[in-house]
């Protein structure tokens, strides 16, 4: 059974099931999951808990296995908690897993947890993950998104007695806090908690937005792939704020390029489609464009010329050289700046279509 990771708190007010798989790369929100459910089973006599990481191929998984199946003389109940990092648990531990899910089931003496990364769609479809789901509950969590990073900042200092001013300037508040810490919910958490230390006692609890400023450290981490979606959306200053960020952190300029022009390649493969009278929705689908990318994609993609994907084409074609050290007449020499102007070529040509889109 699969249940939203907001839909935790509530669920175990109902009761404690007896095996839980929690799965995403958020490692706060997968934390804080997992500390709902320990507290909920420690006030129900959960007394003891063993911990178990699964590391390379030839982990021996009896241990675990033992573990689940035995109780100390001193607990009735026990939390068995097992994680899997690579989210890859091999033959043998997914066996153990799938024999671990059918034993949890009616168990009231062993609580047990599995945690894992966020899994591709083949790695949910295996044998171990589909027990996992069937005997226990599946909770996948799933990053905070950009546009509703500020709600959640909100809601964060909220909890603390803090909040924002009203109207504009409390946004404007919000949408600084959430530039700084973009991508990294841990440093967010850590930074709102900074914030309740240094100004516990102001009135109201209202933050200024020259406090926040002060006090808040640019601890924000880029993902090439979310870049992609900003440039789609037609967000240019958060576009090169992601960029510099990726610099910063020493990405790689050939991988950023690839993220780049591969959207590039998509939008023209799926315009070629469309020419050749196939609807919109199935040549997405047939290019595998979906999830947040498709509505992107359907938004730019009926506005956009084939003279505008032609020199896109062509600018990814120039920069891909760049990159890789060779020189163009008329584009900068350095791979980074060749990649801030074919990102804001096509962020250009997708802000100008959102807006006629949208009015």
């Amino acid at each position: 059974m699969q249940l939203a990771a907001s839909q935790l708190a509530p669920h175990l007010q109902r009761g404690l099931k007896s095996l839980y798989t929690l799965h995403g790369d958020e490692p706060l929100q997968q934390q804080e999951a997992l500390d709902v459910i320990r507290a909920q089973a420690r006030s129900l006599g959960y007394t003891e808990r063993s911990a178990h990481t699964v590391s390379g191929a030839h982990f021996d998984w009896s241990e675990v296995l033992a573990a689940g199946g035995s109780l100390s003389l001193f607990a009735d109940k026990q939390i068995l908690e097992i994680r899997i990092p690579s989210g890859k648990p091999g033959k043998d531990g997914s066996s153990a897993l799938q024999q671990l899910a059918e034993a949890a089931h009616g168990n009231d003496s062993t609580l047990t947890i599995v945690l894992l990364p966020r899994l591709d769609k083949a790695t949910k479809s295996g044998a171990w993950f589909a027990a996992l789901e069937s005997f226990g509950l599946t909770i996948a969590v799933e990053p905070v998104e950009r546009h509703l990073l500020p709600q959640w900042i909100a809601q964060r200092l909220a909890t603390q007695g803090q909040r924002v001013a009203a109207g504009e300037e409390g946004q404007r508040t919000l949408q600084f806090f959430a530039e700084r810490v973009e991508g990294n919910l841990l440093a967010a958490h850590q930074e709102i908690q900074k914030l309740g230390l240094l100004y516990p006692a102001n009135p109201g609890g209202v933050l200024g937005f020259e406090q926040v400023e002060s006090a808040v450290l640019n601890v924000a981490r880029y993902d090439v792939f979310k870049l992609s979606e900003a440039v789609l959306a037609g967000q240019s200053a958060r576009v090169q704020r992601m960029l510099d960020g990726l610099q910063a952190e020493g990405e790689a300029e050939v991988l950023v390029h690839y993220a780049l022009a591969e959207d590039i390649r998509a939008l023209k493969r799926v315009k070629d489609a469309m020419q050749q009278g196939r609807p919109l929705p199935m040549a997405l689908r047939d290019n595998r464009i979906w999830g947040a990318k498709e509505r992107l994609f359907e938004r730019v993609l009926p506005r956009l010329s084939e003279r505008a994907l032609a020199d896109l084409l062509q600018s990814a074609h120039v920069v891909d050289g760049i990159v890789k050290g060779l020189k163009q007449a008329d584009w900068p020499t350095a791979g980074w700046q060749a990649l801030h102007r074919l990102a804001l070529q096509l962020c250009g040509l997708c802000a100008a279509h959102s807006v006629r889109a949208h009015p």
